[in-house]
């Protein structure tokens, strides 16, 4: 076992710091090192035996002391330095890809900055083995010098620089697929959906969330978004829509309609070509989904186990 500390070299000592610590954080705390000099400090550890705690607690003094002499004296009188204070604009999804592949020391590091629940949501996305070197560390940030918290901070700020914000990407799913195919034709729409509800009936039930038709307009929407819809549709295109629709429906939804609006509607007789009622329907479903971006009501209220309704 290692008990000198005055018989080590410059090497033994970073090695140690390396062991201390782990590689990634002491790689921000000694800066400008080569990949030759990496794989010695390496190298080093394997060779070193076993170092007594007290040469281990004098070589993390000395590098201690000597980083807290180099760096943030001006900081003394501007108050606590807050080096973490960047996490609170991440997201989710970026706090936990800012920790992929970081060492467990540097994990526990920024883990102790989080709430309670952000602990657990990162915590959750990493394998048992690790997550308990992670929760050993936790345990043991006080023999951290605070300079390499610092430097720790600073280079992960950096980092997270880099991450995609949420805007830059979608991960896809039901919504958009739903926009994707309430853009197609009704006869599109129709096959598409019925090949996604034969490949995967639980991506139909997330789809289904966002989707909206014609005949859910019909099934689902109460008489007050009704009217509100119907009442903003040109009436050329609501007779048009209601081509083959029961007529006690359409009377209710004409009857429901203001009663200036109710005598200037003429009901097409006749057949009518299905491209022009689908058209009619698509309009009437692109204005149903206008107002629902302006806050009219929630497709969340239509679906099923969604939101209560009150009569």
């Amino acid at each position: 076992m290692i008990n000198d500390y005055n018989m080590l070299s410059g090497l033994q000592k970073v090695a140690i710091l390396f062991s201390v610590v782990g590689e990634s954080l002491a790689m921000s705390l000694v800066k400008g090192l080569s990949k030759t000099e990496i794989r010695k400090i390496r190298s080093t550890i394997r060779e070193m035996g076993e170092t007594s705690f007290s040469v281990k607690k004098r070589v993390m003094e000395e590098f201690y002391f000597g980083f807290l002499s180099e760096q943030f004296q001006s900081d003394k009188e501007d108050g606590p330095i807050q080096p973490f204070s960047f996490l609170n604009e991440l997201t989710d999804e970026q706090l936990v890809a800012l920790l992929d592949k970081e060492d467990a020391p540097v994990v526990a590091m920024m883990l102790a900055q989080l709430s309670p629940e952000k602990k657990m949501l990162v915590l959750d996305k990493v394998d048992a083995k690790e997550k308990g070197r992670i929760l050993i560390e936790l345990g043991s940030l006080d023999t951290i010098p605070l300079e390499g918290v610092v430097e720790v901070a600073k280079r992960l700020q950096e980092k997270s620089a880099f991450l995609p914000r949420t805007v830059d990407f979608s991960r896809g799913g039901g919504k958009d697929i739903a926009e994707i195919i309430g853009g197609m034709s009704s006869v599109d729409e129709e096959k598409y959906l019925q090949a996604i509800a034969n490949e995967d009936p639980d991506l139909m039930k997330e789809v289904k969330k966002f989707h909206l038709t014609f005949d859910d307009i019909l099934e689902k929407f109460p008489d007050s978004i009704m009217r509100d819809l119907m009442n903003n549709v040109d009436l050329t295109d609501v007779a048009l829509a209601m081509k083959g629709v029961d007529q006690e429906k359409v009377d209710s939804i004409i009857g429901n309609l203001p009663k200036k609006k109710q005598a200037m509607f003429e009901p097409l007789e006749g057949a009518v070509a299905k491209r022009e009622v689908d058209g009619a329907r698509k309009k009437v479903v692109g204005i149903a989904r206008d107002m629902e971006k302006e806050g009219a009501f929630s497709m969340d209220d239509f679906a099923e186990g969604g939101g209560d309704m009150v009569e």
